[in-house]
């Protein structure tokens, strides 16, 4: 069987790896101009496809057949090729059932908003009615451009349909959550990073939160099953969502300078096949190492380079990142570092830190103290679990390992 994801851009995608698991059918992604959709459709030169952003309603009226509860929705995510035929279905509707059932958060009598007015906010809609909503309330992409949500605010159950905050674009959150004050619970579309901002921010608060990425593989489960005519296994969505964010989940790790970041990092890469990258080298990359930069232009300056570094290495999956032993000083690389990484804090006794070549550990083991006393709290708050670190690296890299691999 010959399958296609098609949308506009698609470098964000982790459906060919999903797809790959539930079946041995081709599985490739078609990046299409919105001209280009109908024309592609006509030729019927695959046996199914996935449809995602923009082009979930664009495909509607070149199909043959429309399941009831993808003109219920108003929105396709799947078509199949049966002898010439092309039959659209919405298995976006049992994804997101999963969400929110995977998220605990209590739809039935609520009052919901969802953000954006899109394909996938169509299915959203549907979802919630269907669940009992009290109300659910859209807000438009134009009301959300012009900043026109305040009459949104009393929300109990947010849902983002909208791709803000989506890779390449982190960091960015459509709506400033705190002001939803009587928010339970949020729920993004998104998968890509793990944690966009505007998850990241409800955490802060205390609200329960999902991504969108068990959605995706409930939903590319519910499409293989029509692909192949076929059934498969309700338990195969929780084995596949672990193994993919697993994959694709950062390693990055955080501690005193000198505790050894690179040295782990490194072995923990070759060990992991993942890519490795050290902040500190990336900002030797641009000219002047940190050394160098925090002598002729002082620390500030270093640390605004530092977080631009990491603002770009952090976007990428499925690496293993170690970072200057200041990172966490500054409250906007939490965030960055936190949005798709596990991340953990290397402790190393003092006595035993390096310190040749780092101009903030100079001074001394009365230097050392206060600086760890200052930033300790911080390397607590960003990480998701720490390890001491052991006489070797090797034995430091195993420890690290086992953490991973328990959660």
């Amino acid at each position: 069987m010959n399958i296609y994801l098609i949308a506009k851009k698609l470098s964000h995608s982790f459906s060919k790896p999903i797809h790959n698991e539930l079946a041995d059918y081709s599985y490739e992604y078609k990046e299409l101009e919105e001209n280009e959709v109908g024309e592609f459709l006509k030729k019927k030169e695959f046996d199914g496809l996935n449809v995602t952003i923009p082009y979930k309603q664009t495909v509607m009226e070149f199909l043959d057949c429309i399941s009831p509860e993808a003109i219920k929705i108003g929105a396709v995510n799947t078509i199949v090729n049966r002898d010439g035929k092309l039959c659209g279905h919405n298995t976006d509707y049992y994804g997101f059932s999963y969400e929110i059932k995977e998220s605990g958060a209590d739809i039935t009598g609520k009052d919901v908003v969802v953000l954006g007015n899109g394909g996938a906010a169509k299915t959203v809609v549907c979802v919630c009615n269907d669940l009992g909503a009290k109300s659910v309330s859209v807000v438009t992409s134009a009301e959300l451009r012009a900043g026109d949500v305040e009459k949104y605010y009393g929300g109990q159950i947010v849902i983002n349909a909208t791709p803000v905050g989506m890779y390449p674009n982190t960091g960015a959150a459509v709506v400033d959550i705190g002001k939803f004050t009587k928010c339970e619970a949020v729920l993004d579309l998104i998968y890509n990073p793990a944690k966009p901002q505007l998850l990241l921010d409800a955490e802060k608060l205390g609200m329960k939160t999902a991504n969108g990425l068990g959605m995706l593989v409930a939903q590319a489960k519910k499409a293989c099953e029509i692909f192949t005519e076929s059934s498969v296994a309700d338990s195969e969505i929780d084995r596949i969502r672990t193994k993919i964010e697993n994959q694709t989940k950062n390693i990055v790790l955080v501690g005193m300078p000198g505790c050894g970041k690179s040295t782990v990092g490194t072995y923990l890469a070759e060990l992991t096949g993942r890519e490795f990258f050290d902040s500190d080298e990336e900002i030797s990359k641009k000219g002047k190492s940190p050394a160098e930069l925090i002598k002729e232009n002082g620390e500030e300056y270093f640390r605004q380079v530092e977080t631009d570094v990491l603002s770009e290495l952090c976007k990428k999956s499925g690496c293993v990142i170690a970072t200057g032993g200041g990172a966490v000083k500054k409250e906007r690389n939490h965030d960055i570092i936190r949005q798709n990484a596990t991340v953990v804090f290397i402790d190393r006794e003092l006595k035993r830190l390096s310190t040749q070549g780092r101009p903030l550990s100079q001074g001394g083991i009365e230097t050392l103290e206060k600086l760890y006393e200052e930033r300790l709290p911080l390397y607590k708050k960003v990480s998701d679990f720490s390890v001491k670190s052991q006489k070797t690296w090797q034995e430091t890299t195993a420890q690290i390992l086992e953490r991973l691999n328990k959660r």
